[in-house]
């Protein structure tokens, strides 16, 4: 009886902490709370402990990750993007809006933040310190961050400035690796599981494209990926990575990349 009565309770105790939180999100972050910290050019935490990270774009990390051991080690541009956030958000007051999925798997909340009637999220991306990051289901203003994005590139605002005129070819990736680079590759073949579309390239460099995204891009490529990349020339920009001892960019939207030929 006794071990009911515990189970009982500690089935009362999380389900008013999920309505708690649940109520939340629903109403008190649209009254407004200050932020207390800036995290980095994506993310910051609020005055009541939570952390919240801006959907739909990204910004450069100014951390590193070796095996289980975070150091701070500034990607090009990651110092500029959280400075820039800081003069948005640093100290203020702001609202939330939320989208379809409300936390990440970091247990952060996923929102558009704004000052007065400013949306923070898109103002990174138009001024240059973020590009934009497209993660289904939480896609409700995609169409507006595309258009901001085209604008900072056209006057190579922050980070696009010098991008374009600076491609690199897949054998060089290496030498970038953690930055943002533009890279042009030649497709050798592709591979489409349940999970994700590979576009392996010569020089050791792979192209990666997760199933939630595939609907982003250009119906054609993804009926037939093969015939599609295979053979042609792509050029492709975002964070230059290893995995499993290749250079991987991985891709969010199909302003990604463009194929050449």
């Amino acid at each position: 009886m006794k071990n009911k009565k515990i189970i009982g309770l500690i089935v009362f105790i999380v389900l008013a902490f999920s309505i708690s939180r649940s109520g939340i999100i629903a109403s008190d972050y649209k009254k407004g709370i200050h932020v207390s910290h800036i995290v980095d050019g994506d993310t910051v935490e609020l005055s009541n402990g939570e952390k919240v990270r801006y959907i739909g774009i990204d910004t450069p990390e100014t951390r590193e990750k070796k095996g289980s051991v975070w150091s701070y080690n500034p990607m090009p541009y990651a110092e500029e993007a959280k400075a820039f956030n800081q003069t948005l958000v640093g100290g203020k007051r702001v609202t939330l809006e939320f989208d379809v999925q409300k936390r990440d798997k970091y247990d952060r909340l996923l929102a558009y933040v704004y000052i007065e009637d400013k949306m923070v999220n898109l103002e990174m991306v138009r001024q240059g310190y973020a590009m934009i990051y497209t993660f289904p289901p939480n896609v409700k203003y995609v169409e507006a961050f595309l258009k901001a994005q085209q604008e900072a590139r056209e006057d190579q605002r922050g980070l696009w400035k010098g991008l374009e005129q600076n491609i690199i070819p897949a054998s060089l990736a290496r030498e970038s690796l953690g930055t943002v680079r533009m890279v042009e590759a030649d497709v050798t073949s592709t591979y489409l599981s349940e999970k994700v579309l590979i576009l392996n390239c010569r020089d050791n460099f792979k192209v990666a494209i997760f199933r939630n995204n595939l609907e982003y891009f250009p119906k054609e490529a993804m009926r037939s990926p093969d015939s599609y990349f295979r053979h042609k020339t792509i050029k492709v920009y975002g964070v230059i990575k290893e995995y499993k001892g290749a250079c991987e960019i991985i891709l969010h939207d199909s302003s990604q990349i463009e194929v050449l030929q």
